[in-house]
């Protein structure tokens, strides 16, 4: 497919959206971003060109935001793919009730998405990430995306404001929607070898074909990638000040490791991306730090006990 193809599609989507600022170089949410972090340091922009010798590469930006006061790391990804699909990538598609999709590869496509992890300096304040995506197929067109948390402390008035957040931009458009993506999130982001799940989740979705909704995808997930700085600030905010020790640190350095893991191990984004895409763009999500430890079990009773309990048995937050 064309370049001219893609950039139509961009168009298409996120004319008014944040993505496409970020490629025109306005960054207006990354601007946020950086106000709200609040140590003058800012996002470096890196864009990407395609590779003529990948037919399956794409283009973008990776802007990235290391060493902040709340921002450990900040790191966001606008990136456009097209090529054709692989016979292991149709296969992937069409097991997920892709309709369309010929499990035998051979078809062009063209992809859009924007993603983004915050890894937060605080214990306290959990790590966020997100993303917004779009993918196309002979006319065909999937939307994804979604919001979560990975918190290393549990803070049941912050879970349950952010899952407000979202459920209550869910309910404008269908009051359906939460439930089912909040599920779908917490189902999606599980570590089946630690039997836990990665987060204290949010909204996930994929495969929405907008032809067969009974509301409007396309709003719906400009909305979302309008709401995912706002449904974290109230946290930071509340958070950044409050003091932690030493042994809070090295329990966030931790967990950062299950984070990882769910990437390396199970995202579908990751091994998509590592297909053939640009290998400094896919790993950027990475944690700045994580600390390794063997069989670490900490005592139930104790805050970070109550953390993996938690996480093993997941709650309704939302009222």
């Amino acid at each position: 497919m064309s370049r001219s193809c893609d950039q139509s599609l961009i168009r298409h989507w996120f004319q008014h959206g944040a993505a496409a600022r970020v490629h025109l170089g306005t960054s207006k949410r990354w601007q946020a971003a950086e106000e709200l972090d609040g140590s003058g340091k800012r996002f470096l922009h890196d864009k990407w060109t395609r590779n003529p010798d990948n037919p399956n590469a794409g283009y973008g930006i990776t802007s990235v935001l290391e060493g902040g006061d709340v921002l450990e790391k900040g790191a966001v990804n606008i990136s456009v793919l097209s090529g054709v699909l692989t016979p292991d990538r149709a296969k992937a598609m069409s097991s997920r009730g892709r309709l369309g999709i010929d499990s035998g590869g051979g078809q062009p496509y063209s992809a859009a998405a924007m993603s983004l992890v915050f890894h937060s300096a605080h214990p306290l304040i959990p790590t966020l990430r997100a993303d917004i995506r779009l993918f196309e197929v002979d006319g065909q067109m999937w939307y994804g995306g979604g919001c979560d948390l990975t918190p290393f402390y549990v803070s049941e008035d912050d879970f349950g404001e952010f899952h407000s957040f979202w459920k209550q931009l869910c309910d404008k458009h269908d009051a359906q929607l939460y439930p089912e993506f909040q599920e779908w999130c917490d189902r999606y982001f599980y570590l089946p070898a630690r039997k836990e799940h990665r987060g204290v989740g949010g909204i996930f979705f994929d495969d929405v074909d907008a032809a067969g909704a009974s509301y409007n995808v396309d709003e719906f997930v400009r909305e979302v990638g309008r709401g995912i700085l706002p449904s974290w600030q109230p946290i930071v905010e509340r958070r950044r000040g409050e003091p932690f020790t030493e042994d809070m640190r090295n329990w966030q350095l931790l967990r950062r490791g299950r984070y990882l893991e769910f990437n390396l191990l199970y995202d579908r984004g990751v091994k998509f991306g590592l297909d053939g895409g640009r290998i400094e763009s896919i790993m950027v999500s990475a944690p700045p730090l994580i600390a390794w430890r063997y069989n670490v079990q900490p005592q139930p009773e104790s805050p970070e006990g109550q953390l993996v309990q938690l996480l093993r048995q997941p709650r309704q937050w939302a009222s």
